[in-house]
């Protein structure tokens, strides 16, 4: 006997199969989902250098300019007209070389006026003095007062101030006359004219600027910072700046107290000694110091970040390739370079680009290391 299966039977079967698989179908999914979201993420590329310690040292290289150690502004102790220059800038000049003339007619007039004067005032004083010597004679022979020999005195002592008087103005006309000429006073260079003949001048202004002889010195501006770093007694390298190959040594002799109020710099003057006949006073020099700051690890400033307010670094470690933090001590700043004083021994490595993202303990891998 034949059995029949009707297909609404058949229908039913297979939803009531797939209902009761669909469960575990879920079940199935969801835990792979899990599995795939407990994958470790992949490791970071990081670009590290090796921390190596060494000399820390530098060179410090500022231009300046050449100037006379010490200068003299030549003027005339009294105003007029100049009438001759018979020096130029660039002219060397010794003590006793005349530089420039005034007019001198108005102090000769006066110095022949105070000799007058002079001449005069001598002539009372004899005057004067013959009367008190017959008076003196007549008081002792009782011919003549006491009050006449004390008048005859009083003149006599007025006439002798009254030359006294004229002497001193005399010698004043006279220096008056012999500062119409102008003198250097020193042995050196002229650096500057400042008055041509013809000129009225006033007493006190400056006609020629005289560099002595007595030294030179290479001037700076320099920062309030390189002057921390650089100290006061090192050797100085003194080199012309359109040659390079003339050269000499040089000591700070001068730092100003007080920065320029426009460029907030210091005025650093180095004591040039011995320089070659090439360097000229004016002259474009650069100055060069070798500065030593013992041993240190330099690093990138890049590789810097903190932990707990405290300068620190990522470190590898180069086994299990995983990041930590190391408190590290700096010690300066230099441009583009950290310079650390404590923190690492040598030999870590260090992760330069890529630390703002990492975490302790996150794998990373290399890329760009060094030794």
């Amino acid at each position: 006997m034949s059995s029949s299966v009707h297909p609404g039977m058949v229908a039913r079967s297979r939803s009531c199969l797939l209902l009761a698989v669909a469960p575990l179908l879920v079940v199935m999914l969801s835990g792979c989902e899990r599995e795939v979201a407990k994958e470790a993420p992949p490791p970071r590329h990081v670009r590290t250098v090796v921390a190596e310690k060494g000399g820390l040292g530098e060179s410090i290289v500022l231009t300046g300019q050449l100037q006379a150690e010490k200068e003299v502004a030549l003027a005339f102790r009294i105003g007029g007209r100049i009438i001759e220059r018979l020096v130029d800038t660039g002219d060397r000049v010794t003590p006793d070389q005349l530089v420039a003339k005034l007019d001198p007619q108005n102090e000769l007039n006066s110095l022949r006026s105070a000799r007058a004067a002079l001449a005069a005032a001598n002539a009372r004083l004899e005057q004067d003095s013959n009367h008190f010597d017959r008076q003196e004679t007549l008081l002792r022979q009782g011919w003549t007062t006491r009050a006449n020999f004390d008048q005859a005195q009083q003149a006599l002592r007025t006439a002798q101030a009254a030359v006294d008087n004229a002497k001193a103005q005399a010698e004043i006309a006279e220096d008056r006359v012999s500062y119409t000429e102008l003198r250097a006073g020193v042995t050196g260079t002229i650096t500057r004219r400042a008055a041509e003949s013809g000129e009225v001048v006033q007493a006190g202004q400056t006609i020629f600027t005289v560099a002595r002889d007595a030294g030179w010195d290479a001037v700076f501006d320099v920062s309030a910072q390189v002057l921390r770093t650089a100290p006061g007694d090192a050797d100085v390298t003194i080199a012309l700046t359109d040659d390079p190959s003339v050269t000499a040594k040089g000591r700070v002799r001068q730092i100003d107290p007080q920065a320029d109020p426009v460029t907030r710099t210091f005025k650093v003057r180095v004591a040039v000694n011995d320089p070659p006949p090439a360097m000229r006073l004016g002259a474009t020099v650069t100055g060069r110091v070798d500065v030593d700051h013992g041993h240190g690890i330099s690093l990138p400033a890049s590789a810097l970040t903190a932990t707990d307010k405290r300068p620190a670094v990522w470190v590898v470690d180069p086994n299990s390739l995983t990041v930590s933090l190391k408190p590290v001590e700096v010690a300066r700043f230099d441009p583009g370079t950290v310079v650390l004083s404590g923190g690492l021994d040598g030999g870590e490595i260090v992760v330069t680009a890529g630390v703002q993202a990492l975490v302790p303990g996150q794998k990373v891998r290399l890329e760009g290391a060094r030794s």
